[in-house]
């Protein structure tokens, strides 16, 4: 006791020593930051950059990219305008004679320009290595414009979309764009900056340390954040990174459209590079303002749009081969540790000359000199790739100098520490509100437990690569996440092919149960979504299985002072992870316990009485094929219309327990099937509920390990050794024997 007395006896001077600066630099922090979020200093800190832009030296010139640019002397020359296809067709074969790796066309032919539109197409269809546009959004001043049709069956044609920042400056480009349906349409910069790349054994592949983000070569694209670097707030929709530009159009190699058009190319002038096609002329108004068009003397000057994706291109390729950087933001703790640092200098270098006699003299001197170091090191930070905040720091540098004995503001820091120990916006918002459970720990509430998980996708996988089986992946959680949210559901675990969802904690709702089911009916329905892109992107068809059960848990915060996990604990949890591993594909079942609780009219399909481990007594789950009430939803009926067959398959089939074969075969042999359904003759007792492991004795597969695996749902009430199965997993090859017996029997 008298050590710690003895201690804070010590610290209490130099905290009263420093008082103002431990007054004034949290209050003045606090203040910009907010100011900062508002977005009142947005406009300035984007101004900062122009600047820097303008500042920094200029780059050498692309030598790997020319512009063949269309100013206003060449649509004099034309005999009209737009240049008909016979004249562009004659364009491009000119500049085909020179071998370029790609050709960008930034001039719409959505709609043919007579006369030679037959003959432009077979320029089109020609040349593989020519990319055109297509303009996808609708803005104020400006109407989305379909690509070329030839191109566009071709897949070569790429977005010109740019964002527009609120002071009219494009200052961001696109690699990809999304479209309507999940669709994903790549940039006209980026399709061009492929063709280069793809000579040079570069193509695209998720970045490892981020799989979110695009690497080719040695460049790695972040993903522009809507908060990054000085914007608040700003649209990032698509895939949209800084633009590092390299410069105005004379830092690229260009020809007018008239030297091409008389053959006035130097020899290999374009031999091996990306060529740009497009306007500059200010009639054809496909100029805008960028980052150079800042000027304080000088009427502001636009640059071509064809420029524009010159940059983007250059930005990465030069990326991709030559490792240059990319215009990066620090995360926003570190940024706000920038802003803080400038704080403290500003309200030390006030209060350390307070007694000074020549306080008025040295203190605007000194002032003067740390902005001009924060101005410089945040110019040197930005030619090594990273763009620091200049002007919030340099509020809090002047703030704090200002306001060196005030101190308005507490900090919430110590809260945020604890996001990362949770799963779920939901949870942190409602520690937020309740700091309290934050203790490790539960308490007993009633919750309805969802599990689902999709049939056969381990055996399904196999036949797989690992990028498929994530791309199967991603989009079937994202599609069950939007679904969950909707509903209001804490999803508390991705389970590989499973999820687990909590209705009733931590926030409890008196209809928790209703909008499990519910939820759980849309998630079928929603597997139609999931379907439609796996047959796009030539993936396996999937089903899903989803359990429910209500009752008593342990929620809350189980684990560890360092790594806790908001989750919940009990014998219902179990539970319902068991009634789940009854279910088929697109079943939905639920515990007698839930259809109490929910007290809803429910389409049900059927009920069972099952004996799942770990439970005493046998309960009856019921098959749930609609929710009416609020919700109306109803799953689609299965049309199991079966063909008998003149000649059973023989097959031979293994009984599994768990995830594992009992080992001991069976002969069988199928007597009739449907797409999903079939009878199974067999000798063999089989009970209800049994899982199979079938293999068909055809001579198509009887060198292939294909195994077709079931699930024994009904017993034939006319003969005994006569059961009906469910598909469960059907591989491919499988399922082409099938519908060749099918067809045969038809």
């Amino acid at each position: 006791m008298a050590l710690k007395l003895m201690m804070w006896s010590k610290l209490k001077p130099q905290i009263w020593q420093w008082r103002g600066v431990l007054f004034a630099v949290p209050s003045v922090t606090a203040l910009v930051i907010g100011l900062r979020f508002t977005g009142w200093l947005q406009l300035m800190e984007l101004v900062a950059l122009d600047r820097f832009f303008q500042l920094r030296p200029s780059e050498p010139v692309d030598s790997r990219i020319v512009i063949v640019e269309i100013n206003e002397a060449d649509v004099r020359k034309q005999t009209q305008w737009p240049m008909s296809d016979a004249a562009l067709a004659s364009l491009l074969k000119q500049i085909k004679q020179q071998k370029p790796r790609a050709i960008g066309l930034d001039i719409y032919r959505d709609l043919p320009v007579n006369p030679g539109h037959q003959a432009l197409v077979k320029v089109f269809e020609s040349t593989p290595n020519i990319i055109g546009v297509q303009k996808v959004s609708d803005t104020a001043d400006s109407s989305a414009v379909n690509a070329s049709p030839i191109l566009k069956q071709r897949h070569q044609i790429g977005s010109n979309d740019l964002p527009i920042d609120g002071d009219g400056k494009i200052r961001r480009g696109l690699l990809y764009v999304n479209l309507k349906n999940d669709e994903v349409l790549e940039s006209f910069a980026l399709k061009l900056a492929l063709l280069y790349l793809k000579p040079e054994g570069i193509t695209e592949k998720p970045s490892a340390n981020n799989p979110n983000y695009l690497q080719l070569g040695k460049g790695i694209y972040p993903i522009f954040e809507a908060n990054d670097g000085g914007y608040i707030r700003a649209n990032a929709g698509s895939y949209q990174v800084l633009i590092n530009y390299r410069g105005r159009i004379q830092q690229f190699q260009k020809i007018s459209l008239t030297q091409v058009q008389e053959n006035r190319i130097p020899p290999n002038f374009m031999r091996n590079k990306v060529v740009l096609i497009g306007a500059t002329a200010e009639s054809l108004k496909d100029l805008f303002y960028t980052p150079y068009s800042s000027s304080v003397f000088a009427e502001p000057e636009r640059m071509a749009g064809i420029t524009i994706h010159a940059n983007l291109i250059s930005q990465i390729l030069s990326a991709a081969i030559d490792g240059r950087q990319q215009i990066q933001s620090l995360p926003e703790s570190l940024e706000y540790l920038w802003i803080l640092s400038w704080s403290i200098a500003g309200a030390t270098l006030c209060w350390v000359q307070r007694h000074s006699s020549y306080q008025k003299i040295r203190l605007p001197i000194n002032v003067v000199l740390t902005t001009g170091t924060l101005i410089g090191s945040s110019f040197v930070a930005f030619l090594a790739g990273w763009w620091i905040p200049v002007v919030p720091s340099f509020f809090a540098l002047a703030g704090s100098a200002i306001a060196v004995t005030q101190y308005i503001a507490e900090s919430a820091a110590g809260m945020r520490k604890t996001f990362g120990r949770y799963l779920t916006d939901e949870v942190v918002a409602n520690l937020l509100e309740n700091p309290s459970g934050l203790k490790i720990g539960g308490d007993r509430r009633k919750v309805t437990l969802l599990f689902s998980d999709l049939r056969g996708f381990s055996a399904m996988s196999e036949q797989l690569s690992p990028e498929q089986v994530v791309t199967i992946l991603n989009f079937y959680l994202g599609t069950m996440t939007e679904v969950i949210n909707q509903y209001k559901g804490t999803i508390n675990e991705f389970m590989g092919d499973g999820i687990f969802v909590i209705f009733g904690a931590p926030i409890h709702r008196p209809d928790d149960s209703q909008r499990a089911i519910a939820c759980a009916v849309a998630m079928q329905l929603a597997m139609q979504q999931v379907n439609e892109y796996n047959k796009q992107m030539n993936l396996p068809i999937l089903e899903m299985g989803i359990g429910i059960n209500t009752g008593e848990v342990v929620a809350g915060n189980i684990g560890s002072q360092k790594r806790a996990q908001y989750t919940v604990i009990g014998s219902h949890v179990n539970l319902a992870s068991r009634v789940e591993t009854y279910t088929v594909g697109g079943q939905v079942l639920i515990s007698e316990n839930t259809l109490q609780d929910a007290n809803i009219e429910l389409q049900i399909g059927g009920q069972m009485k099952i004996e799942p481990k770990g439970v005493r007594e046998p309960i009856t789950i019921y098959e749930v094929r609609g929710v009416g009430g609020q919700y109306n939803l109803f799953l689609f009926d299965d049309d199991q219309r079966m063909v008998d067959l003149n000649q059973p398959v023989p097959i031979e089939y293994t009984i599994l327990q768990g995830k594992q074969a009992v080992g001991t075969v069976f002969p069988g042999e199928l007597i009739s099937f449907s797409e999903k359904v079939a009878q199974l003759r067999s000798l063999n007792s089989l009970q209800l509920l049994n899982n199979l492991k079938l293999k068909l004795l055809d001579s198509e597969l009887t060198t292939q390990e294909e195994f077709i695996y079931a699930k024994v749902m009904k017993k034939s009430d006319v003969d005994e050794h006569i059961v009906m199965i469910r598909f469960t997993s059907v591989p491919p090859k499988a399922i082409a024997v099938l519908d060749k017996l099918m067809k045969s029997e038809v």
